[in-house]
């Protein structure tokens, strides 16, 4: 089994990625509220296939190139960055606002891996 090996906290430019996602479903407004909320946010950690369950997202397949580049960091061992979770509760899902391609390489190496996440 593959370690998996993470920075202890988000990386810096994912949290711009985050916002332009989240702001092709919420106001500005809402999407500063959110993104203040991530960067106060606690990490924890959640098993990869339950965060796939919780989103009711697809698989990737692997020749997917982001998730190729994420695999390469897995098997050479660097860190990847902790998710970004925001919790839809009028829908009963989350959203995966950064961290899509993360999930889905590190799926195919441990679908019971813990993921460390920010979620809110």
């Amino acid at each position: 089994m593959i370690e998996i090996n993470w920075f202890p906290d988000v990386e810096e430019h994912d949290y711009p990625a985050a916002e332009s996602y989240l702001t092709l479903l919420y106001s500005e407004e809402r999407v500063a509220e959110i993104m203040a909320s991530f960067r106060c946010a606690g990490i924890v950690q959640f098993k990869a296939k339950d965060i796939f369950r919780a989103s009711q997202l697809s698989l990737l397949g692997v020749s997917n190139s982001h998730i190729e580049k994420d695999c390469e960091k897995i098997q050479n061992e660097k860190n990847l960055s902790p998710l970004l979770l925001l919790r839809d509760q009028q829908n009963g899902k989350v959203i995966i606002a950064d961290g899509y391609h993360r999930l889905c390489a590190i799926y195919q190496f441990n679908e019971d891996a813990l993921i460390p996440c920010k979620i809110i």
